[in-house]
């Protein structure tokens, strides 16, 4: 099992950028794919990005490709994200997931057993 913690949220301008990371606790966080997901008030979760346990393969969701870079460390048990050019529309709660065996092409927020507490987005116009 794992422990997910999400940080580096905030407010910020639109056109602005933020970093969020996801710290895993635990020895098997390179065996975990791992996404994020977001959440509007009154709005379903939905996938942003997904990386694989190697880092090798990433996924976006077209509304972020092209502004938001998905990476990690292994060597210390770290997911990020990076997002640059930020809108309006990215105002969500931001919360990581981990699964071992998921497909980093899965979407679904189901496939991941795993997840943060969120850290709050917002973005000005």
């Amino acid at each position: 099992q794992v422990q997910l913690v999400e940080s580096g949220g905030g407010t910020v301008q639109a056109g602005g950028s933020l970093r969020l990371s996801c710290a895993a606790s635990g020895r098997t966080f390179g065996s975990y794919t791992m996404g994020w997901f977001r959440q509007a008030p009154g709005k379903e979760r939905l996938f942003v990005a997904a990386i694989s346990s190697s880092g090798g393969t990433t996924l976006y969701a077209d509304s972020v490709k092209g502004r938001f870079t998905i990476s990690r460390d292994n060597a210390k048990n770290t997911m990020y994200l990076q997002m640059n050019s930020l809108k309006p529309e990215d105002t969500a709660v931001y919360y990581c997931a981990g699964g071992i065996g998921v497909d980093p092409y899965d979407k679904a927020p189901t496939s991941y057993p795993y997840w943060g507490q969120g850290t709050q987005v917002t973005v000005s116009s």
